[in-house]
């Protein structure tokens, strides 16, 4: 009896872009043989967009590259000031 191995191709790609809860996403990827390709692309929480590209093989295994763009938004925090409690100074 002979074993039968398909070739392994098959590519596919996606995208989310839901206003409501902020969910943005991009993936890609593609595969011929032993060598596999990609992206990916995410919305951070600080309002940059991550965006991963890779490649896989044999040979070289598996190797990302990672971006970041955009520039970094942190909320403000508002000192408040009580009276008593643990940290209180008198």
């Amino acid at each position: 009896m002979r074993a039968f191995q398909s070739y392994p191709k098959y590519s596919f790609d996606y995208a989310v872009a839901d206003p409501h809860t902020g969910d943005h996403k991009t993936q890609w990827e593609s595969r011929d043989g032993d060598v596999v390709k990609g992206a990916y692309s995410l919305a951070e929480p600080d309002g940059t967009t991550r965006i991963v590209e890779y490649t896989a093989d044999k040979i070289h295994g598996f190797n990302a590259v990672v971006k970041r763009i955009g520039h970094a938004h942190h909320p403000q925090h508002y000192n408040t000031h009580s009276s008593g409690g643990y940290y209180s100074h008198y």
